[in-house]
């Protein structure tokens, strides 16, 4: 998708992080924007802040692990917008759990799994049906992480998992449009590539009631921000190198417009430990753990 301009773009979890950068480099490229999220603070700040620049774009309340909810964002953008042409299944939060993982509450898998794996594919189920009867070019784009898509980091087990299964699920999707000939292009999107400065530390704040935990507040691990990951890295003498989200959006668009599947950055030492990882399981090899937390 080389031109952006007067294109609908539907971003969940569009009000703050990855989403909200998207939201604004589309929309500086003409894009009409549909912000959907579940934080209320966050989607009142975007609501603002895209107006100032004078984009395009409908603010709503949207609850990926609700298809209803979906539905209903999804017939706002064709009634107020006129339609759907590039969706990003953004929407995704940290359970923030630590420790041994036989010990981790029910309501910590639950909610990351209904939120990050279901999510996705609720949208897929919503949307994707909706591209693909416009008969339009059309983009479908997932925001995963590299921790589970191709590298395992023991320290978060529940959103390591969930994203694993996120990027089974992409690459399942692509596989089936390619052989369909469908219209709609499919695209994995990896934040980095480093530690993304987002509120995912921080996913408490829209945790719902049916999911907290008595007498927990915040994340068990105490990281409830970037900036107390680089405090405790520096604690051990770690120097946390960090990415902006506005970054991320910038070489996520670059990769659409050459309708590229990877929309992936990464360093030296990301590409070497990848090649690990394929040269362990090549090798049978057993499996060390670079740092446990």
């Amino acid at each position: 998708m080389q031109e952006f301009k007067d294109k609908v773009a539907l971003i969940t979890g569009g009000a703050s992080g990855v989403g909200r950068s998207l939201a604004f480099a589309l929309g500086r490229r003409g894009a009409k924007i549909v912000v959907g999220d579940v934080d209320k603070t966050a989607m009142e700040q975007v609501s603002i802040d895209l107006a100032a620049e004078h984009i395009e774009a409908v603010v709503a309340h949207c609850d990926v692990t609700s298809a209803d909810s979906l539905r209903a964002v999804a017939d706002k953008a064709a009634d107020v917008l006129g339609g759907l042409d590039l969706v990003f299944a953004n929407a995704g939060i940290g359970a923030g759990e630590q420790g041994a993982m036989w010990e981790y509450s029910e309501k910590d898998w639950q909610w990351c799994f209904n939120v990050n794996i279901w999510g996705v594919i609720n949208s897929i189920r919503v949307f994707m049906p909706r591209l693909l009867a416009s008969g339009k070019e059309a983009h479908f784009v997932v925001t995963g992480s590299g921790n589970g898509a191709y590298s395992i980091l023991p320290d978060a087990p529940i959103y390591t998992t969930s994203k694993a299964a996120v990027h089974a699920i992409t690459e399942n999707l692509h596989y089936q449009v390619q052989a369909g000939n469908l219209p709609v292009k499919v695209s994995a999107l990896f934040p980095g590539p480093h530690v993304v400065d987002t509120g995912l530390f921080n996913s408490g704040r829209v945790r719902p009631e049916a999911l907290k935990k008595e007498g927990v507040e915040g994340n068990e691990s105490g990281i409830n921000s970037v900036d107390d990951m680089k405090r405790m890295c520096e604690e051990f003498g770690i120097e946390l190198k960090t990415t902006h989200p506005d970054e991320v959006a910038e070489m996520a668009l670059k990769g659409l417009e050459k309708d590229a599947f990877w929309l992936l950055e990464t360093t030296p030492e990301t590409d070497a430990k990848i090649r690990a990882r394929a040269d362990m399981i090549l090798k049978r090899e057993t499996p060390v753990p670079a740092m446990v937390g």
